[in-house]
């Protein structure tokens, strides 16, 4: 999950802006430069001495380098009552480290034109950085200071709590993030998953420095480490990047153990009153592991159903067919300790009953029927052609890489993915349908003033 920070007035963002503009133009050169097919890029594996391992895409064409990381954790190591601290440090990070306060950090960034970020999800916490080749050094400085030694000033926490305060107050007049936030609450009841990944004004109140660097040192550490380094650099570089940015880290995290969860088989629903036009319903069930054998059937059943945009069933049905919404989705999530299928609706509050009655019906026809030949061909055609888009930068190329790097798919899945989709079957997602889609059973949050729905 980003980091839901809200932004105050500040010259640091006049900094930032200068970065931006900085990456903007040379962007605009990788974008002319960078767009070749996912299957021609070489990924090697790379072993620091200190050991430390990393995925590598060199490609010299473009004098850039993305440098993307993630720690095996995320807001599920937030400890009890003191939810939000993995978001409030994801905020904390650039904001000063090592002899710099928070403005000469930003100024320092401004002048290598390097960026910078952090975000926490469920169960990661993610790092970014995209710097020049020609100042690679000095741009893999800042960032191991942000990671080894973070201010955390008191002033630096005292601005980025309000921020995140003021946040908290911005969310809860929003009735897609409260129908969000109610349906993981309702979803995983008793469990970590269910707690609020920002925050409530509480927590956020209570979280001080020392919780900030207790998650830090706690979470940040060698063995819940994957790295993926992409751009104008060398395997040699790379490994003495690896040494210099992370070397430092402790060798073991110590992550607190988060259970196993299925969600229940058993259809919910819970109506959160919000004075609103229309209502926003959130729906799902639980669903399959990454690794699971029937995931890309699912994933291409996803597609069909409510993936696929303006080519989806649900958008056909409820909006082509009906006018009930503008839009109306769904996807797959699998979380490391749990994994569901998903979507969300908004219309008018008297149309949301009616909206959920014909999502319902055609979850259940697919589970019965399944899509048919030209559903899967048209998925096919599209998920293959498509691919490429995901690799045509250097930060794209990392993101998906890091992501097949934490799901454990092996270095070559680039290359096998297509074959995977071309693979699947009509009577793979038959199967997978009857498998996935169980409308009785599923979890609904409702936000808004909605007319006619059954209790």
């Amino acid at each position: 999950m980003l980091c839901s920070r809200v932004v105050a007035a500040d010259p640091r963002h006049i900094i930032r802006r200068g970065i931006a503009v900085s990456f903007a133009m040379l962007a605009t050169l990788a974008l002319l430069t960078l767009i070749y097919p996912a299957h021609a890029m070489k990924i090697e594996s790379v072993k620091s001495p200190g050991g430390i391992e990393a995925w590598l895409v060199s490609d010299r064409s473009v004098p850039l380098v993305a440098l993307r990381f993630a720690f095996d954790g995320g807001s599920a190591q937030d400890p009890a009552g003191k939810e939000g601290v993995a978001n409030f440090l994801s905020a904390m990070l650039d904001e000063g480290a090592g002899d710099l306060r928070s403005n000469a950090f930003q100024e320092r960034m401004e002048e290598i034109a390097m960026r910078m970020s952090f975000d926490d999800a469920k169960d990661e916490f993610y790092g970014n950085m995209e710097m020049l080749n020609v100042n690679r050094e000095k741009s893999v400085e800042m960032l191991k200071l942000a990671l080894t030694k973070p201010r955390f000033d008191d002033e630096a926490i005292d601005r980025i709590k309000a921020q995140l305060q003021a946040g908290l107050v911005y969310a809860a007049r929003d009735p897609d993030k409260v129908a969000s936030k109610e349906w993981f609450a309702l979803a995983f009841a008793g469990h970590t998953y269910a707690r609020p990944a920002s925050g409530t004004k509480d927590t956020i109140a209570a979280i001080n420095r020392e919780d900030l660097e207790a998650y830090r040192k706690r979470v940040f550490a060698k063995s819940n480490l994957k790295v993926v380094v992409v751009g104008d650099i060398d395997k040699a570089a790379v490994e003495k990047l690896l040494d210099d940015v992370f070397g430092a880290l402790p060798a073991k995290a110590e992550l607190t153990p988060v259970a196993k969860f299925t969600l229940a088989d058993k259809g919910q629903q819970k109506v959160i009153e919000m004075q609103v036009p229309q209502s926003v319903a959130v729906f799902g069930t639980g669903a399959i592991a990454r690794k699971d054998p029937d995931f890309m059937a699912a994933f291409i059943l996803n597609h069909i159903l409510g993936g696929g945009g303006f080519a989806s069933k649900l958008m056909e049905e409820v909006r082509e067919k009906r006018g009930l919404a503008y839009s109306v989705y769904s996807y797959l999530q699998p979380f490391r300790h749990s994994a569901i299928f998903a979507g969300g609706v908004a219309t008018k509050n008297e149309s949301i009953s009616q909206s959920m009655d014909v999502i319902r019906g055609e979850l259940k026809r697919m589970a019965d029927q399944g899509p048919n030949a030209t559903d899967l061909d048209n998925a096919k055609k599209y998920l293959i052609g498509s691919y490429p888009l995901r690799f045509d930068t250097n930060a794209k190329i990392a993101s998906q890489l890091l992501g097949i790097l934490q799901e454990d798919l092996g270095i070559d899945y680039v290359d096998k993915r297509n074959a995977l989709v071309e693979a699947v079957t009509l009577d793979d997602l038959k199967r997978v349908a009857k498998r996935l889609l169980r409308p009785e059973s599923l979890i609904v949050t409702v936000v808004g003033q909605p007319m006619n729905m059954p209790n």
